[in-house]
């Protein structure tokens, strides 16, 4: 869940994401972390929504 409310936040400021889960599916649970991927060469506009946060 709080994957998805990064993963809306950056959307809602125009920057396309993708979450994945950490490890390979055999470890996946109810508890797995997750990555949050943003285009390449965007990195800096999360960067700077991170910072009005």
């Amino acid at each position: 869940v709080t994957a998805e409310m990064w993963k809306d936040t950056f959307e809602s400021e125009g920057l396309p994401t993708k979450i994945l889960p950490d490890g390979d599916i055999t470890s996946w649970g109810e508890c797995v972390g997750f990555k949050i991927y943003v285009p390449k060469g965007r990195e800096h506009v999360a960067d700077e929504i991170l910072r009005k946060l």
